[in-house]
């Protein structure tokens, strides 16, 4: 049996796709070539294109009132490219930034670099709720407190923060604060395909495949029509939002390989029986999983529950000289990469759709046991 792999990204693939891609490495579908050897506008490769947008779209809910792009330079590239194309839409210049963990920081202090940039609201302060008291990073800011100018361009928010462990799904009709027409922008990369996602609420999601989606090397970027074509004079003709969606993603010879496996990930997804099928094995394991942590002294889990990660779950040992022990001898018994972020550090589990209950309950079980030999 193969390891279980808890890596935060790039994070383990269904075995299924590993062993279809492996198949059909040298030969795809007779055609003599593997994909990474085909023409990208050949008839091959034209039709793993097309199913792979068409399966997108099935999956996600998707509609025709949005573009569905397959970019590269990973999501950490849109940090730049969102407002390159999107903050001259309205003449204001301006953007609004949810800043809620690294991420989130990350896609704002490069967005200051190309217009009026203000934080809409943030959670880097330590603060009460509930009753307890809780570090920065590991709360959402309400939605009654967010500050939203009327005439930004857009709003962005990063909906699950893969190092703080936080996910927030309860996107707003910004109407409410008195910003009707802003739309969101939302980076989606760590719980993208985890769950349904209510897309009448917004403008944009992308997301990096490399977690739910895929392999590294694709980026997933799905934009309302209206809000493309704004594009400024100093972005890259190449990452022009317009010019990508005119092309069908082959403005530039795309990462063809990447679409290929992310393609398969989605045929994998809808023979499940779809996202709404996902997240039912996702809120399973996440309830395995926070589950035994509320119950345990030994080990605890620092995220305000009402925002606490599906998909990232990081915990901290009450002893920390113990987290050098802990890592050994849960890689000894084949659970893979539980290291935390070192900003955060203890310890994270990525629980992707691609892991099974039965990897979660290995990690729990491993937890259990070494509680009571070291507790």
């Amino acid at each position: 049996m193969r390891p279980w792999n808890f890596s935060a990204g790039p994070s383990t693939l269904p075995l299924e796709v590993l062993q279809q891609a492996a198949a059909e490495m040298t030969d795809w579908g007779g055609s003599g070539m593997s994909v990474m050897e085909m023409s990208h506008r050949g008839k091959y490769y034209m039709q793993i294109r097309d199913e792979a947008e068409a399966d997108l779209r099935e999956l996600l809910g998707v509609s025709d009132d949005f573009a569905v792009l397959f970019m590269q330079a990973g999501a950490t590239a849109q940090n730049a490219l969102v407002p390159l194309n999107l903050i001259g839409r309205n003449g204001s210049g301006k953007a609004d930034y949810l800043l809620s963990g690294s991420w989130s920081n990350k896609s704002y202090k490069e967005a200051v670099r190309y217009g009026d940039i203000a934080v809409a609201a943030s959670s880097g302060e330590e603060t009460e709720l509930d009753g307890g008291r809780y570090a920065p990073w590991t709360w959402f800011p309400a939605v009654d407190t967010w500050r939203v100018r009327p005439d930004s361009a857009y709003v962005h928010l990063c909906s699950n923060e893969t190092i703080g462990g936080v996910e927030f799904m309860d996107w707003p009709d910004l109407a409410e604060l008195g910003a009707p027409g802003v739309p969101l922008v939302i980076d989606a990369s760590s719980h993208i395909l985890s769950r349904p996602f209510d897309f009448s609420r917004a403008g944009m999601v992308y997301a990096g495949a490399q977690k739910n989606a895929g392999p590294a090397g694709v980026t997933l970027v799905i934009v309302r029509r209206d809000l493309i074509g704004h594009a400024s004079p100093a972005c890259p003709s190449a990452l022009d939002y317009a010019n990508v969606s005119q092309a069908d993603s082959m403005f530039n010879t795309p990462p063809t390989y990447a679409i290929y496996v992310a393609g398969l990930v989605f045929k994998w997804l809808k023979k499940l029986g779809g996202v709404e099928a996902i997240e039912r094995e996702n809120i399973a394991k996440a309830d395995l999983l926070y589950g035994y942590l509320e119950q345990s002294d030994f080990y605890s889990n620092p995220v305000h529950r009402p925002v606490r990660s599906r998909m990232n779950v990081p915990f901290v040992l009450a002893d920390e000289s113990l987290n050098s022990t802990f890592l050994a001898e849960s890689e000894q018994a084949g659970l893979l990469a539980l290291k935390g972020h070192k900003l955060v550090g203890g310890m994270r589990a990525s629980i992707y759709n691609a892991m099974p209950l039965a990897g979660v309950q290995a990690l729990v079980d491993f937890m259990r046991d070494f509680e009571k030999r070291h507790g």
